[in-house]
């Protein structure tokens, strides 16, 4: 029986995923820069080529972002187990997390990726950062690096669960001079009690299994509101410096004390 409030979890997911236009509603005009920060959620860079095979045009230039880390065997595991891609996994087994999708997206998607060439698209990849911040330095010197003119606008296409710190981390990297920044999760993930009071997801058209596990899912929620608060515990100026200033509304606070009381009473029932 779960003793958490999908509302509290809901909330912190909403706060997040930092979602800015919908993705029923792609972006509306055309950006400088489209940045995919890899994740194991192939959903969101299925949407972005989906949306680009329409609009080829949409951007000049196009990065996948992220090299091996501590989350890239998810990524590996998501591919072996989709039907579409599962004969690359021999392929991409130990490349960074942006050799992947660029692998998936010039053989799963080649007519995608050949349209926006000849569209004058630039394809870049940055396949050395680790973390959020990383991705927001190494993309600002990647585009430098192919002498590609400081964008004025640009799209991050994050995991939802990190969004918001993402877009942080790239005013901070960007700074003087920061683009028009806007965060285009793709999926806001929300749950709901199942009629046996579990927690299961409530996404419309994205099966349960190709989103993390419940339990997943609730850590990354929960690691993230400590990160992004600025005090000295946390990444924001007053902290380890790692990201802008971010401002965690109350009501969102409060829901991240109540999921940690729930899962923490969750715990102690199962003893």
């Amino acid at each position: 029986m779960s003793t958490i409030d999908p509302q509290d979890i809901n909330l912190i997911s909403t706060f997040l995923a930092h979602e800015q236009f919908p993705a029923a509603q792609p972006p509306p005009h055309a950006v400088d820069c489209i940045v995919i920060c890899v994740s194991a959620i192939l959903y969101q860079a299925e949407a972005v080529f989906t949306f680009l095979a329409a609009n080829p045009h949409a951007t000049k230039t196009l990065v996948f972002c992220g090299g091996i880390g501590h989350s890239t065997p998810y990524l590996y595991e998501a591919v072996s187990n989709n039907p579409k891609y599962a004969h690359l996994a021999p392929e991409i087994q130990g490349q960074p997390e942006a050799r992947v999708l660029h692998t998936i997206f010039t053989k799963c998607f080649e007519a995608v990726a050949s349209g926006f060439r000849k569209a004058g698209g630039n394809l870049l990849v940055e396949d050395q950062s680790t973390n959020c911040g990383q991705n927001a330095i190494d993309t600002r010197r990647l585009l430098e690096r192919n002498a590609i003119p400081a964008p004025n606008s640009v799209i991050i296409v994050q995991d939802p669960t990190m969004a918001r710190r993402t877009i942080a981390s790239f005013v901070k990297a960007f700074k003087p001079s920061t683009p028009d920044l806007l965060s285009w999760p793709i999926i806001v993930p929300r749950v709901s009690l199942q009629e046996n009071n579990e927690l299961a997801y409530d996404v419309e058209g994205i099966p349960a299994e190709s989103l993390w596990t419940i339990p997943r899912f609730l850590g990354l929620l929960m690691g993230e509101i400590p990160r992004l608060r600025d005090d000295e515990h946390g990444y924001g100026p007053r902290g380890k410096g790692f990201i802008d200033h971010v401002d965690i509304p109350q009501d969102v606070e409060r829901a991240f004390h109540g999921l940690e009381h729930g899962m923490l009473r969750s715990e102690l029932a199962k003893r």
